[in-house]
């Protein structure tokens, strides 16, 4: 009675997080504490224009040492190992053997909406048999009260019309996407920059003045579903209400970042948009510096932004690079302690 007292606690201090990193961590302390494994690593898994891939969240040692992602690309799922995929498919927890030892896993889905949101992976120490039953039954009640959880968090967090990430989850994240790169470079990871883009439907006003706000809705809609498709999972893509939408590319070299936003702008120019027919974009962008505070950020994109519209719209320009080329002159730095929203 007294474990399963500690860990309705330990998991009503989990579903008490609102980051997810935390909720992460929480939950791998929590699995660890209460079969006193050897190990627990938590994966997410990742949409990458139609492949599966796995990547690691977190991970506790024997000694209760915590391990965050690893330097490495993501995995594709299948190619991990059969339990993997299978408890993927079919979202019951699958029992293995750990290589050739005498040690023994278990993997666990973590509920999403339509399929599974992440992977849970808790090793045994040697000589410990499987999870018994009513652990793993215990475990997998833990973990569908933890996909709902993640669930109502995403409610909170999304804009109603698109899905979209909103305005108010970007201002709650943004501290953490700085931290994330400033220690990427800290540990000689400056060939991981991080950046920030803004994107706006061009004349969009002139689409609900002509057709109406149920077909600039539907604009909207399809704009961001463009970006789904052509973003990866752990791009981050907030929509800023009326036609504004934010994209963060982390750990992306100069050029890449530059490909992947002039695809977007070239996909959503190339959509034949029910009704309204061709809609342009235009994105300024600029990278994001270890210490830079999001008005800093929005600053120079809206900069880079207003460039594009004023020659000509449908184009992708970079801050950094208008100012190298000297099409824009180098502003003072908004105060770092003024609120953005």
């Amino acid at each position: 009675m007294h474990a399963i007292s500690k860990l309705i606690e330990s998991f009503a201090a989990t579903t008490a997080q609102r980051d997810r990193d935390q909720i992460d961590l929480s939950m791998a302390r929590l699995l660890h504490d209460f079969v006193e494994a050897e190990k627990v690593t938590v994966y997410r898994l990742v949409d990458d224009n139609g492949t599966c891939r796995v990547e690691q969240r977190i991970c506790i040692d024997a000694c209760g040492r915590e391990h965050g992602p690893g330097k490495q690309s993501l995995s594709e799922l299948p190619a991990l190992g059969g339990h993997w995929y299978e408890c993927n498919m079919t979202l019951d927890p699958v029992h293995y053997q750990i290589g050739s030892t005498d040690r023994m896993g278990t993997v666990f889905a973590l509920p999403g909406e339509q399929a599974a949101a992440g992977l849970i992976e808790v090793e045994l120490g040697p000589n410990r048999e499987c999870l018994q039953p009513r652990d793993v039954r215990m475990i997998n009640g833990v973990l569908r009260l933890l996909g709902n959880h993640l669930a109502i968090l995403d409610y909170g967090q999304r804009d109603t019309l698109t899905g979209l990430l909103n305005r108010r989850t970007f201002d709650q994240s943004f501290g953490r996407i700085v931290e994330r790169n400033r220690i990427a470079g800290g540990e000689g990871g400056a060939c991981r920059p991080a950046w920030f883009a803004i994107a706006d439907i061009d004349l969009f006003k002139s689409i609900n003045d002509r057709y109406g706000h149920l077909f600039g809705d539907d604009v909207l809609l399809l704009v961001a579903r463009l970006m789904r498709q052509t973003f990866r999972d752990s791009d981050q893509l907030f929509r800023f209400g009326g036609e504004e939408f934010v994209i963060v590319l982390e750990g992306v070299q100069a050029d890449n970042a530059e490909a992947a936003l002039e695809r977007l702008r070239r996909r959503i120019a190339e959509y034949s948009f029910p009704q309204v027919g061709q809609v342009t974009i235009s994105i300024g962008y600029t990278r994001i510096g270890p210490t830079d505070p999001p008005v800093t950020c929005f600053d120079r994109a809206d900069a880079a932004l207003y460039y594009a519209k004023q020659h000509g719209r449908n184009q992708v320009r970079c801050h950094e690079a208008l100012i190298a080329g000297g099409q824009l002159e180098k502003r003072a730095e908004p105060v770092a302690d003024v609120e953005l929203f």
